[in-house]
């Protein structure tokens, strides 16, 4: 079976809102086996989305619209989708109920307009989920149907979860299932890691049982997706754990997580396995490290705190930098072990550099030096890294924080 996505709104045309619920829908298609080779985006006219869900009823055997559900006039997918149909639009008064009970119950007098949204389709049906005001819908259009979700995310999510996902792969008979692990990479370039894996993929496309495919996410590094197909979950799932294991032989520790870990997770948990405190000193980052680092939940237990000594007089006087130049190896080890000192940790960070544009103590916009004091070494590394102001701060962020867990690595 397949199934197009229909975005509906002109906001996503002009760019005022970025059109995330595709994508993830998309993916959870794939995730149950149901093919999908088109995703459309409309602005709110109603010629133009009767024309896109006929054109995508042509392609494919099912259609997720999304968005253009609710109260205002502007929220026109009821009636295309009717059109499409060929019936007419009637008030469903359960839902007209549910709605006024929506309201009642957040303390609120309901504009009348609400209502709109209770009118169905002659011959459609409610999805049975509704954590908001917009009622999914289901709408057969001969051997084929549209499924009607609201734009906002959670509520699309619930209907898709819920009730459209099932109901596919009952009409399709799928019986496979498709799973993705995501091996997250950071410091080799998209080419390195494809010629690391040429083999490999070709290996995979002689017999093939997993499909390897890279993805470049800037500031969270590159990465590596495993994906199996299999008649039921634990198969798929042994055919990801064996594909995991020989990737990560090839690659070896530029692989720093999986899935949803971010590099910050993960050195997070290194400390606090080796029962192991944390200090960062930040110029050119500026606190990003930090923010980044306290975004994780249970960041407290490791991280001591964080210093933004972006003025050379605060890293001589609050963190002993000797006096001199700041954008130098030696600082940013000086700036590491001087908030370590200051702040009682088991370990310092820093970054000191320059972001640009211009360039700063004759060095070029891009130069970061990435300071750790740990033990009884205090050491800087020199890296070069690429883009606009921001970007080199983001990508020092990650370099620094790669740089401690290639540390805690080494002497495990």
């Amino acid at each position: 079976m397949r199934c197009e996505v229909v975005a509906i709104g002109t906001e996503l045309l002009l760019g005022q809102i970025t059109d995330t619920n595709s994508s993830w829908i998309g993916e959870q298609l794939a995730l149950v086996g149901i093919d999908s080779f088109y995703q459309t985006k409309v602005g709110d006219n109603l010629a133009r989305i009767i024309v896109t869900l006929r054109l995508a009823l042509e392609r494919s055997e099912a259609v997720i619209c999304c968005g253009g559900l609710g109260p205002t006039q502007d929220d026109i997918t009821r009636e295309a989708i009717a059109a499409v149909m060929g019936v007419r639009l009637a008030r469903d008064p359960v839902l007209a109920e549910r709605i006024r009970a929506i309201f009642a119950a957040r303390g609120r007098v309901m504009p009348e307009n609400n209502l709109r949204q209770a009118d169905v389709p002659e011959g459609a049906g409610p999805i049975k989920e509704m954590p908001g005001t917009a009622p999914g819908l289901i709408c057969p259009v001969g051997a084929k149907v549209i499924y009607a979700v609201p734009g906002v995310p959670h509520e699309m999510r619930d209907m898709m979860l819920g009730t459209i996902l099932p109901d596919l792969q009952r009409r399709a008979g799928v019986q496979a299932v498709i799973r993705s692990r995501v091996l997250r990479t950071w410091g080799q370039s998209e080419s390195g890691l494809a010629e690391l894996l040429a083999e490999r993929i070709e290996a995979l496309d002689r017999t093939p049982s997993a499909t390897l495919a890279f993805q470049a996410s800037g500031i969270e590094g590159i990465k590596v997706r495993i994906t199996a197909k299999a008649a039921d979950v634990a198969t798929a799932e042994a055919i990801l754990k064996e594909e995991e294991a020989t990737v990560r032989a090839i690659l070896g520790d530029c692989i720093f997580g999986i899935d949803s870990q971010t590099m910050e997770s993960v050195v997070l948990d290194l400390l606090r396995a080796r029962g192991l405190t944390l200090a960062v000193a930040e110029s050119v980052t500026g606190g990003l490290v930090g923010a980044r680092l306290t975004a994780v939940p249970g960041a407290s237990d490791v991280l001591k705190g964080a210093i933004v000594s972006y003025a050379s007089a605060v890293k001589f006087d609050l963190l002993g930098v000797p006096e001199g130049p700041v954008v130098t190896a030696e600082a940013a080890a000086a700036m590491a072990a001087g908030v370590r000192r200051r702040l009682g940790a088991d370990v310092g960070l820093a970054t000191t550099g320059v972001a640009g544009p211009a360039e700063q103590e004759g060095q070029p916009a891009g130069t970061v030096y990435l300071g750790l004091a740990y033990g009884a070494q205090s050491e800087a590394r020199l890296v070069r890294l690429p883009g606009d102001r921001n970007r080199v701060r983001q990508y020092a962020v990650i370099s620094l924080l790669d740089f401690l867990r290639q540390t805690l690595l080494a002497e495990a």
